[in-house]
């Protein structure tokens, strides 16, 4: 097909109704660039012979070597086809816009499918028939369910069941069965999680109706008598049964499953280059059979059978004990298997050519003669394949047919996007109206989502580029002499230095000043070629084009107060593109529904925001939720001092253009990047030393979060105090003025976990608690400060936040399951003071104190108490004049451990007594001693807790990746080596139904994987490949003292007085120790004479 031309492309932009914007989503090495590529060589860009070989649109040179896609890019293809209005109706050319984005499918870069979602209204989900639903597989369709994308599901490689499966076609529609149900079963999850969460919420409803009712029933009985009490209580269930009867109504969720008859499957073969719908067969049948084709693509997908005398369709209870066909294996996989069978079966594995020729001309199909004599019967299956099926036309029809248009799309979208966007009450109705219905004119509001900035080299910008055909300037094309001869010479000289060196000369010297200047001209261009970030955007009213003004959303923005700081800058676009891929064409003007980058917000944009015309009233779109959070941290340094300027920009310029990396300064003054993983890292040090910051950059060893806890267990020494209980520890300020006495226990595990789980629920607790303190004080006067303050934080584990008292219930029911110390923890709820560290993490500050020395946290109403209780000393420092400083230490202690300075997970510290000794000084003299115990209290306070800390077992936790592998049974065996020589755990292994793989489900220490991916593929020859995905702590406790030593007998003759044994706890411990700069304390070694056959 010859080369669309990009005008064509631009002047379909403004028919909105033929433009689709989709994403292809899929597990990684499921097909998607190869998919790509064949709907890629529709349009003339690429030769279709290439399609699957070139990987057009991974432009890096990494994504070429190691085969996988690193970065989402975005190109606008052009479709046609003839469409009927009616079956008697002449047939019309429609003409049709796709604007296609492909993701990565690696776990380290799912934040590029986070991203790349948000600016669809479709999604083709690939999945590989052999390897079925894979952990990415369920993320990207999660994703979809989030950004209520329309999804299309395509079946890749149905070739590997013929070539490596070497199943039947009957076997082969089991096979497709199941994984289509598989894949159902995981969008029925989706749904019944919702409906729940509906329902939840129905119910709440319900019970504030019907306490309000009740409210008023009550006022009524107590202004008439009390005998009218039964009938409220009657009026009350009337009303609850109502409610509950008349409102909730279970949905069908009948249309968001996929069915081969629906349209929403597409099985196909991306390397063979054919693809089918059910669709596209009925209409093959239709004539042939005599049925309709509505009729024939409800009955070609499931259990119904042909009759091959009456050709009438019957259903499995009809057979009556025939061994008949389904009709999907009978009319369409026999002839796909006949077609493989004909040129590649065979026991030669050349075909029968006698058998092809004869399916050719049944199919009318015309195969070119140097084709039939090539000797590759690839070449000749392909070739079959693609002209009776291809692979563009069914996937592109599907598209048009199936996934709606956008202003279609943003109609069922984007309210449910608005509402759930920061301050949604006070949008603008005529925005919000524009973006729903679809505004397109240049005078309605403009509003854009920007969901990255990709870096563009200045050299590949359009305006920097020469369009084809165009002359050069006499200086230009001196310029370009300059860089040839540049180019010779130096070739050259690598080539033979001795032999060539008088031409080299020659040729330099053949214009002095030109020469001179290009040898500080190739230098520069090395060294001088910008790069230039470019907004990867939606548009979804208005219409924006070059030097418009519009106000950049920073993502914490409310409409509620639009004026605070970071306050919305102003910002002229500088330049509109078309995405076309591997480069960008000029746009003077964009449509709403139309994806395309953006210039002139370099500097204005972190990652992502909201563009809109106006201030007042704006919507802030940029809430997405990245796949996967930064867990690598690594530090930096040039290699040359110099050049820490160039690295920092570079690192700066890197966070922008990445949505995953984040930059960092330590209070150490260590420059720190944190990322999503291994290759995640690879490919950011790659971009800074050639891209960004065009520098020598050195990485030191990556830096590996940990947790501290303690454990009680059967071999603990014995407490440092004797006298006092295990974890008891009694603190006195160094002016002897205050003496603090606590405890420090292990949480049981369920409530640790239930904390962390938990963790947007407390930090909403608590931001309601500041705001209600602020409001009772006259500070706070703007009410949205509330949800500004929330806009990032995020949800429990089940999506929703807990109310307080909610949240209470669930808590009290953790601490009610721990058997064995139920005394302990059974009034705790009422009395926690704090939560940390950073006053959300999974450690209590449980206050017992006799009168209540700190604010309680979870207890409703505590104001009024709290002043009405005795506050100690009426004359002079009470108990609670250091209530807060005791919650700051205790924050301090548990963001530092005392083993290495990591934050400490699973403690609870029971604050026990305060006292304050008098000083003997008047009032004011002893407010003024309030500033300097503030420090020694806090202080103390860290010291105790720490004390009380060690005086348990203590242990570290490690952070944990969750490691998924498809393995075949060849490679089993080293799989499970390399597994255990990092200290993985395996969690399940099963086996995939048909095929000979596992599917095989490992805890990995995020320590031991540095490396793991690279080992993995060594040791299996490429036959396994693992997913990491951050796992977290809990359940991550290595069981082993750092601080252990033999003490009894039996350890004594065993190990020895040195214990010379690897203490893997204290080797971390020690490692993450020496990088803070801490004291490590090693073993020392008696030095003996060394002895000889001498002496």
């Amino acid at each position: 097909m010859p080369v669309v031309d990009p005008e064509k492309l631009i002047g379909l932009q403004r028919n909105a109704e033929e433009v689709r914007n989709i994403c292809i989503l899929a597990h990684v090495d499921h097909g998607k660039t190869s998919l790509t590529d064949a709907l890629i060589a529709t349009n003339g860009i690429i030769s279709p012979k290439l399609a699957g070989k070139i990987r057009y649109l991974d432009s890096r040179p990494d994504e070429q070597l190691r085969g996988i896609t690193m970065e989402s890019s975005a190109i606008s293809l052009y479709f046609s086809m003839l469409r009927r209005s009616a079956p008697e109706a002449a047939p019309i050319q429609k003409e049709y816009l796709i604007n296609l984005i492909d993701s990565p499918g690696h776990i380290d870069f799912s934040s590029e499918v986070s991203t790349a979602s948000r600016l669809c209204d479709g999604a083709l989900v690939l999945v590989d028939v052999v390897e079925g639903v894979c952990s990415q597989t369920v993320t990207v369709l999660r994703q979809t369910w989030i950004e209520h994308l329309k999804p299309l599901l395509v079946i890749n490689k149905v070739d590997r069941l013929i070539t490596e499966l070497r199943m039947s076609p009957g076997e082969a529609y089991t096979h497709l069965s199941k994984l289509l149900e598989q894949v159902n079963a995981v969008i029925g999850s989706f749904y019944q999680g919702e409906r729940m969460e509906e329902d939840l919420q129905w119910r709440q409803r319900v019970e504030e109706r019907v306490a309000a009712a009740a409210a008023k029933e009550q006022e009524k009985a107590e202004r008439k008598a009390v005998e009218t009490l039964n009938d409220v209580v009657d009026n009350v269930e009337n009303i609850a049964t109502a409610n509950a009867t008349g409102e909730f109504e279970e949905m069908d969720d009948e249309h968001l499953y996929f069915s081969p008859e629906k349209n929403n499957v597409i099985f196909c073969s991306a390397v063979d280059s054919w693809a089918f719908t059910v669709r596209q067969f009925a209409s093959i049948y239709e004539k042939k059979l005599g049925m309709k084709r509505s009729v024939l693509e409800k009955v070609l997908w499931g259990d119904f059978y042909l009759e091959p005398k009456t050709r009438r369709v019957l259903g499995s209870k009809h057979l009556k004990g025939r061994a008949l066909k389904p009709m999907f294996v009978q009319l369409v996989l026999d002839n796909i298997w006949a077609v493989y069978e004909a040129t590649t079966g065979g026991t030669n594995g050349k075909g029968d050519p006698a058998m092809l020729e004869k399916i050719t001309k049944s199919l009318s199909l015309t195969i070119p003669p140097h084709v039939l004599r090539s000797r590759d019967p690839r070449a000749i299956l392909t070739t079959v394949l693609a002209a009776w099926l291809p692979l563009s036309t069914a996937v592109l029809v599907s598209v048009t047919e199936y996934l709606p248009a956008p202003p279609a799309a943003q109609a069922s979208r984007l309210p449910r996007l608005i509402e759930a966007s920061p301050g949604a009450k006070l949008v603008d109705r005529a925005i919000q109206k524009a973006m729903v219905h679809f505004k397109a004119s240049k005078n309605d509001p403009v509003v854009a989502y920007v969901s990255k900035m990709v870096a563009i080299p200045s050299s590949e910008l359009p305006e920097n580029k020469r369009r084809a055909g165009a002359n050069m300037s006499g200086e230009e094309a001196r310029d370009l002499a300059r860089r040839k001869r540049a180019e010779i010479a130096r070739a050259a000289k690598e080539a033979d230095p001795d032999s060539l060196h008088d031409l080299s000369s020659a040729l330099d010297n053949a214009e002095i000043d030109d020469s001179k200047s290009n040898t500080n001209g190739t230098e520069d261009d090395k060294i001088e070629d910008p790069e230039h970030l470019i907004g990867f955007a939606r548009l979804f009213s208005g219409t924006l084009s070059v030097g418009d003004p519009v106000y950049v959303l920073p993502p914490r923005f409310s409409p509620a107060n639009p004026h605070e700081a970071p306050e919305p800058q102003k910002v002229t676009v500088t330049g509109l593109y078309l995405m076309m891929g591997r480069s960008l064409e000029k746009l003077n003007s964009v449509p709403a529904g139309v994806v395309f980058g953006i210039a002139g917000l370099e500097g204005h944009i972190l990652k992502s925001g909201t563009l809109c015309s106006q201030l007042e009233g704006a919507v802030n779109l940029a809430g997405t939720s990245l796949g996967s959070q930064p867990i690598v941290r690594v530090a930096l340094e040039p290699v040359n001092p110099g050049d820490l300027g160039k690295m920092i920009q570079g690192m700066k310029l890197l966070e922008q253009s990445d949505p995953c990396a984040q930059y960092e300064v330590l209070e150490s003054g260590e420059h720190v990047i944190s990322t999503a993983g291994e290759l995640h890292l690879e490919r950011c040090l790659k971009d800074l030393r050639e891209r960004f910051a065009r520098c020598d950059i050195q990485a030191g060893e990556p830096i590996v979060p940990y947790r501290e806890t303690i454990v009680s267990v059967a071999e603990m020494a014995p407490p440092k105090d004797k006298s006092l209980p295990r974890g008891t520890v009694i603190g006195v300020t160094a002016s002897k003025q205050i003496t603090i006495r606590l405890r420090v226990r292990p949480l049981p595990f369920a409530v640790t976990e239930f904390l962390e789980k938990n963790v947007g629920a407390v930090r909403r607790l608590y931001s309601e608690r500041r705001a209600e303190e602020e409001s009772r004080r006259g500070v706070l006067d703007d009410p949205e400060a509330l949800s500004r303050d929330d806009a990032d934080h995020g949800p429990t584990a089940d999506g929703s936040l807990f109310s307080l008292p909610e949240f209470k219930e669930k808590l009290r029911a953790v601490f009610a399951k721990e058997k064995g110390q139920s005394e302990v923890w059974a009034d705790v709820v009422e009395k926690i003071a704090a939560f940390g560290p950073r006053r959300t993490g999974p450690n209590l500050l449980i206050d017992i104190t006799e009168h209540g020395t700190c604010q309680k946290f979870l207890q409703e109403g505590q104001s009024t108490a709290r002043e009405a209780s005795p506050t100690g000393k009426a004359d002079g420092l009470s108990a609670r004049d250091f209530s807060d400083k005791i919650s700051y230490g205790f924050q301090l202690a548990t963001i530092q451990g005392p083993l290495c300075h990591e934050p400490v997970q699973g403690i609870a510290v029971f604050l026990e007594e305060v006292t304050v000794a008098a000083p003997g000084e008047d009032e004011s003299s002893a407010r003024e001693t309030l500033g300097r115990l503030t420090g020694e209290v806090i202080k103390t306070v860290r010291d105790s807790i720490r004390q009380g800390f060690l005086d348990w077992s203590p242990r570290l936790c490690l952070a944990m990746y969750s490691c998924e592998i498809q393995a075949s049974t060849e490679v089993l065996g080293r799989v499970y080596g390399v597994i255990t020589r990092r200290r993985g755990r395996i969690i399940s292994e099963s086996l995939h139904e048909g095929t000979p793989f596992f599917s095989i489900l490992a805890l990995l220490p995020v320590a031991e994987s540095f490396g793991f991916s690279d080992e993995m593929l060594t040791r299996t020859s490429g036959g396994a490949s693992p997913q990491l995905v951050f796992h977290g702590f809990s359940t991550a406790v290595l069981d082993e003292d750092p601080f252990w030593v033999p003490h009894t007998d039996d350890e004594l003759e065993d190990l020895g007085a040195l214990a010379d044994r690897d203490n893997v706890a204290k080797r971390y411990m020690d490692a993450v120790r020496a990088r803070k700069g801490l004291l490590v304390r090693g073993k020392l070694v008696d030095a003996e004479k060394q002895k000889n056959l001498k002496r």
